[in-house]
């Protein structure tokens, strides 16, 4: 078993290239790899108490933790500076209750060896990942997916449910992995074992939708100040700081912060060739207008090589939002200069930025329209070809992915998540897996009462952790690199949520109070720019080479798709008639996991 921890720790190495430890005290081990970013030279892990009774391997930040020691300091006499030693203090003499009272990132396991009892916990919002495997007597836990595989005598098998929820949504529900029994720690829980029992997880922290006491005016001024106030505290760190600067209005709302501040990063930008993906021009703006040191790049091509290593090394399941690639690259270049990145994610689904959310406010005026003019409209709208570019160059391209969405949107009552397929087409897709599938998790009843609320909140408890958050810890620390979130504090999370529709929305436009919260924080031309969002041309990518790789692994991998469905699907793609980019992405994600399953 010993050797066993060695590899996984070896594995997860690009999570902690500075530092190692493994402590073995048969039965039972812990170990960790270390990113130093506080308290360089102390703070090893994993730390024990004095007596020895508790052992602590922790990954992420705690951002108060100077005020925390404060309030410990006279009942811990304090060996190191940095915020392990906080957090392990605060554990022991408070217990699991001492979880809310951090402000931060975390995934965490305590260990007491007296009592055999252990404690898993992750951050209230996802930021950092944590799976495990129980059995009787044992339980196994790591930060990544292929350390855990490395820790377990038994094989992972598939978990046909768990396929079924990937394929409709791109990505795996909370609390499932692609493999049986293999599970992770939800976001804002808490989960304690001991042998012999079942594992008891529950929440420690819940999305507060209690309505904002005060005028929108009340809420802006708030808003300036939490906001500075959760860029400011991500600013803790030993090492240098540097943001991501994609040239969307969240990332440039860092950068702006930081301005204010008083502090003017190194900034980091990845492009592309593709004219409608790229946003390079609108983050030199911002850069300039912020004063920052911008280094970019360019993503050129398709990297096949790069996507197995992510999926093979990192993610360890399948995984199908493409800008997992120049979430990547960005995070490479990053890593060249510095240790620690601000990210502006988190933004969209805090403020109602997506696309989607227009697309329902428009659906309540589209259902109004008579039936028989609804189908005449979408006969002519389907009669054109769907271009081959990004959504916000193309009108005609949004009144394709409408279409989508009237098409999927019974499968999507109750909102929990967006679906790539229609229940039809999943069916056309999988014909074994259409009954298949885990349950989608309970969203706050209060939020059920507003359909766009609804959506905020599906997408912030289910899209932001699984898909957004999974993309952005994997791409950064395959490169040892740290991201913080500072839209994903968690009074910033609450005081959005606290704010009715009408002030997060103005008809078609999302991020209403953000504008008027925030207005001369950019140049005026990043506020009028179309919504972007950070994505791959996929299209071109399935017209070339990529689209003969889905051929040939559709033929030698064994799947549960219909093939003739899916040659369909490519062959329309590839005749311009209708862009299927994401679901052969999605598709061809799955395939390729097969594969090496298989090998």
């Amino acid at each position: 078993m010993t050797e066993d921890a060695r590899r996984a720790l070896g594995a997860m190495r690009h999570r902690g290239p500075d530092e190692d430890g493994l402590m073995v005290r048969a039965p039972w081990l812990i170990g960790h790899v270390r990113l130093s970013i506080l308290d360089l030279a102390a703070s090893r892990q994993p730390m024990s108490d004095p007596t020895g009774r508790y052992w602590l391997s922790f990954n992420g930040e705690i951002y108060n933790f100077r005020a925390l020691r404060q309030e410990l300091a006279a009942d811990w006499t304090f060996r190191t500076q940095g915020d392990t030693e906080v957090l392990l203090a605060g554990l022991v003499l408070h217990g699991e209750s001492f979880l809310q009272r951090m402000d931060g990132m975390w995934a965490l396991a305590l260990w007491d060896a007296q009592e055999h009892r252990l404690v898993l916990s992750r951050d209230p919002m996802g930021k950092k990942p944590l799976y495990y495997r129980v059995s009787d007597q044992d339980i196994l836990a790591a930060s990544e997916l292929p350390a855990l595989r490395t820790l377990s005598p038994d094989p992972f098998e598939e978990d046909l449910d768990s396929t079924a929820d990937y394929l409709r949504y791109g990505y795996y529900l909370p609390g499932y992995t692609a493999y049986q029994g293999v599970q992770e720690v939800l976001p804002g829980h808490s989960l304690r074992w001991t042998p012999n029992r079942a594992p008891e997880q529950e929440p420690y922290w819940r999305l507060s939708l209690d309505p904002f006491q005060g005028t929108m005016a009340d809420a802006q001024e708030r808003l300036r100040e939490c906001f500075l106030q959760s860029v400011e505290k991500r600013l803790v760190a030993d090492v240098e700081v540097g943001a991501f600067l994609s040239g969307g209005v969240d990332s440039s709302l860092v950068v702006a912060a930081l301005s204010r501040l008083g502090v003017h990063p190194k900034t980091f930008t990845i492009g592309f060739e593709e004219a409608a993906y790229d946003e390079r021009v609108y983050a030199r703006r911002m850069s300039k207008f912020a004063q920052t040191e911008h280094i970019e790049s360019n993503l050129s091509a398709w990297d096949a090589e790069l996507l197995i290593q992510l999926l093979r090394d990192h993610v360890g399941e399948p995984f199908s939002d493409s800008s997992l690639l120049p979430t990547a690259a960005v995070s490479a270049l990053a890593a060249s200069r510095v240790k620690v990145v601000l990210s502006g994610d988190g933004g969209d689904e805090l403020f109602s930025g997506y696309e989607r959310y227009r697309a329902r406010t428009i659906l309540r005026w589209y259902s109004r329209v008579p039936k028989p003019m609804r189908q005449g409209l979408e006969r002519v709208i389907r009669a054109f070809p769907e271009p081959m570019t990004h959504h916000s160059r193309s009108l005609l391209k949004k009144a394709h992915l409408f279409l989508d969405i009237l098409a999927r949107r019974d499968g999507e009552r109750p909102y929990v998540a967006p679906l790539l397929y229609s229940p039809a087409d999943f069916a056309c897709l999988a014909p074994a897996l259409a009954a298949r599938g885990h349950a989608p998790p309970n969203l706050p009843e209060e939020c059920r009462l507003d359909d766009i609320q609804e959506m905020m909140a599906g997408d912030a408890l289910v899209y932001l952790p699984q898909d957004i958050l999974l993309k952005v810890d994997r791409a950064s620390m395959a490169h040892s690199l740290e991201a913080r979130c500072p839209f994903l504090d968690k009074e910033l999370v609450a005081l959005a949520f606290s704010c009715p529709r009408p002030w997060h929305r103005s008809n078609l436009r999302g991020k209403k109070i953000l504008e008027s919260a925030f207005g001369d924080w950019l140049p005026s031309s990043l506020w009028r720019r179309r919504k972007q969002g950070f994505a791959v041309p996929l299209h071109e990518w399935f017209r070339a080479d990529l689209g003969q790789t889905l051929e040939s692994l559709l033929e030698s991998i064994q799947h549960p798709f219909d093939t003739l469905y899916v040659t369909t699907l490519l062959h329309a793609h590839r005749q311009r008639r209708r862009d299927h980019g994401y679901r052969l992405w999605n598709l061809h994600v799955y395939l390729l996991w097969r594969q090496w399953q298989e090998s």
